[in-house]
């Protein structure tokens, strides 16, 4: 059998105290003992800082336009989220008095294309899925949710509650008589479920003026990428037209 190793406990703490003086503490006692259960005071000026806060009105929201003229003038403006993404913009496409809303996540940037909403290979095949329920892009309104596409392709988490916003009060301006929501990202944003339904991708949009019926489903560009899905986005499709036909 092997001897057993001889510790050195002194050069242990040696080597302990100086790994805690190059992670920076320098000071390994206090002078005066203290309670590490209670919270430091704040020093005077975050105090007065903070009074100060609390004394101050609150901010102003900014008055969003009640006519979806205007609404849609405001988002191609300099004040809407997107202004500062450095990205061109896609105004809503279709008619905006159809009795179909659809919202997708953004606008697609195609190789040799102008930025659209849904463009290239998904757009081709959006086309056909609009035309299995008897419809085209003329005849329904068709708006993102971000109007311009981030560079990493996903939504700014700290500028997702502004565009849900945005984008309800879209909806409500619009007043469609059926919404459907095009990607995960759309569903998780704007999608309010009630049990079983959420399975299906049914349920509800909440908005300024009430709530409305919504339907969700797989984007064509996830769809190309997962043809096996296709089943499942035209169930999809079918609900709509149920609930179409019931109103």
């Amino acid at each position: 059998m092997g001897a057993e190793p001889i510790l050195d406990w002194r050069k242990e703490a040696a080597s302990t105290l100086e790994w805690w003086q190059d992670a920076g503490v320098d000071t390994l006692l206090q002078d005066e003992p203290r309670d590490w259960l209670t919270r430091a005071p704040l020093p005077v000026a975050a105090t007065a800082m903070t009074a100060g806060a609390a004394a101050a009105p609150a901010a102003v929201t900014e008055a969003l336009p009640q006519t979806l003229e205007s609404f849609v003038a405001w988002r191609m403006g300099e004040h809407a989220p997107e202004a500062n993404w450095f990205a061109p913009r896609v105004a809503p496409e279709g008619d905006a008095s159809a009795p179909l809303m659809i919202v997708t996540d953004m606008p697609e940037s195609v190789s040799g294309e102008s930025p659209s909403l849904i463009g290239g290979a998904a757009g081709r095949l959006f086309d056909r899925m609009l035309a299995a329920i008897g419809t085209a892009r003329a005849d329904v309104y068709i708006v993102p949710v971000a109007w311009a596409a981030p560079v990493a392709t996903q939504l700014p988490p700290d500028s997702e509650a502004r565009l849900v916003e945005l984008a309800r009060h879209h909806i409500a301006l619009a007043s469609p008589k059926q919404l459907l929501l095009l990607g995960r990202t759309t569903e998780r944003l704007l999608l309010e479920t009630d049990g079983a339904d959420a399975a299906h991708g049914l349920g509800y949009v909440n908005h300024s003026r009430g709530r409305m019926a919504a339907v969700a489903c797989l984007h064509p560009r996830f769809l190309l990428k997962h043809p096996a899905n296709k089943a499942d986005a035209w169930k999809t499709l079918q609900m709509l037209l149920i609930r179409g036909s019931s109103l």
